[in-house]
C-alpha cells in the first residue's frame, strides 16, 4: 500500500419492535456445536474499543472481564496497542492474567496513545491502513466493545467485508449496557428502507453479556468449518 512502512517490532418476518427484530435476526446461540474441545479454530481475537474510558464504569469493567476470559482460554488478544481507556484496560487485563497481547499502532499515534508497556508483541506501522490489515490477518474473530468513531469505522468495515463474502470470521457486537442500540436500530432502518437486502444481509452476532462472547465466536467458527464455508482472507484487490 502506498505510503505504508514495514511494521517494526517494538517489544425474517420482523416483530413489531425493530430493536428486537435486529437482535433476533442476528444474535446467535452461545450453545457450542459438537466438535473437539478447543479445536483451535480461534487462536486470537481482535478487539476494537475506545481509547477513552467512557461515561459508565461498566465499560471498563467489561473490557477487563473480557481480557480475563480471553487469557484463561489461551486465546491471544490483537488490538490497537494503546495504553489508555478501554484499550489499555483489556490489554492490561490479558497480561495480568497470563495471556498474550499483540498491539498494532501507526507511528503517528505512538506519542499520543502508547504503546502499552509489557506487550509481548508491538508492531509500529506506517499507516492506519496497514494497522487494520495486520489486525485482520492476525485475528480469527472480531469484537466491538464501546468506543468512538474509530471503533465504529473498524467494526463496520469488517461487517462490509462479511456482507460481500470477503471473509467469514465472526464479528461480535458487545452491547454493554445498550451502548450499541443506536447502531442496531440503524441497521434495522437500513433493512426497512431496502439498503440491506436479504441477499446481502449484514451478518453479526450480538452479545449482551461478556461471558457469551467467546462461546458465540467458537460456535460460529465451528459452524463455518463444518459447513465448509470458512474463508479467512480478503481479496487483495478489495
Amino acid at each position: 500500500m502506498q505510503g505504508d512502512l514495514a511494521p517494526t517490532a517494538v517489544g425474517s418476518p420482523a416483530p413489531l419492535d425493530p430493536l428486537l427484530a435486529a437482535r433476533d435476526k442476528q444474535t446467535m446461540s452461545s450453545k457450542p456445536i459438537a466438535i473437539e474441545a478447543r479445536s483451535r479454530l480461534v487462536r486470537s481475537i481482535c478487539v476494537y474499543c475506545g481509547s477513552a474510558q467512557g461515561a459508565d464504569p461498566s465499560y471498563e469493567a467489561a473490557a477487563r472481564k473480557l481480557g480475563q476470559i480471553v487469557a484463561k482460554a489461551d486465546i491471544g488478544l490483537v488490538y490497537g496497542g494503546g495504553a489508555h481507556g478501554l484499550m489499555g484496560a483489556i490489554a492490561s487485563s490479558v497480561l495480568a492474567s497470563g495471556g498474550h497481547v499483540t498491539g498494532i499502532m501507526p507511528n503517528f499515534l505512538v506519542g499520543r496513545e502508547g504503546p502499552l508497556p509489557g506487550l509481548q508483541e508491538c508492531l509500529i506501522v506506517g499507516s492506519m491502513h496497514e494497522r487494520k490489515r495486520l489486525m485482520f490477518e492476525r485475528a480469527d474473530a472480531f469484537v466491538a466493545l464501546p468506543g468512538g468513531i474509530g471503533t465504529l469505522e473498524e467494526v463496520t468495515e469488517q461487517l462490509s467485508w462479511v456482507q460481500l463474502a470477503r471473509h467469514t470470521k465472526p464479528v461480535v457486537i458487545a452491547d454493554i449496557d445498550d451502548f450499541w442500540q443506536p447502531l442496531l436500530l440503524l441497521f434495522e432502518h437500513m433493512r426497512k428502507r431496502r439498503f440491506i437486502p436479504s441477499s446481502l444481509e449484514v451478518r453479526y452476532l450480538v452479545a449482551e453479556k461478556i461471558e457469551d462472547i467467546l462461546p458465540m465466536i467458537e460456535t460460529a467458527a465451528a459452524k463455518a468449518a463444518v459447513l465448509g464455508t470458512r474463508k479467512e482472507t480478503v481479496n487483495p484487490r478489495f
